[in-house]
C-alpha cells in the first residue's frame, strides 16, 4: 500500500502477533487475513531486529506450507514468486533484506 511506511517495497507476509496469540497461531491468522489462504507452519528459521525513524520491530521468519485455499489479495497489491538469483531486481522493504541471504 502506497500510503504506508515502506509501502512500495517488496516485503514477505505476516503481521503482528496478538494477545494470548503464539507465533504460529499469529502468522496463520495473519497469513488467512492478508492472503486468504491456510497454511501449516513448519519451522523457525531465522529472527532479527530492524529499526528506522518510524519503525522498530523484531521480525521472525518460519517455512510454511499452503494447505488450502487460492490466493486473494485483501491488503497487497501484488505478488510474485521470485528465484533466489532474481532477488536484486526488487526493491524488499530493509527489514527483510537479511532474510534472503538463508533462503
Amino acid at each position: 500500500n502506497k500510503n504506508k511506511h515502506l509501502g512500495l517495497k517488496w516485503e514477505f507476509p505476516g503481521g503482528k502477533v496478538g494477545f494470548n496469540e503464539n507465533f504460529k497461531k499469529a502468522l496463520t491468522r495473519e497469513i488467512k487475513e492478508e492472503l486468504n489462504i491456510i497454511i501449516e507452519v513448519k519451522e523457525k528459521i531465522a529472527e532479527e531486529t530492524y529499526k528506522d525513524h518510524k519503525i522498530d520491530i523484531h521480525l521472525h521468519y518460519f517455512l510454511c506450507k499452503h494447505i488450502a485455499n487460492t490466493i486473494k489479495f485483501t491488503e497487497h497489491e501484488n505478488m510474485v514468486w521470485v528465484e533466489k538469483k532474481d532477488f536484486f531486481q526488487y526493491d524488499f522493504a530493509e527489514g527483510d533484506g537479511n532474510i534472503l541471504s538463508l533462503l
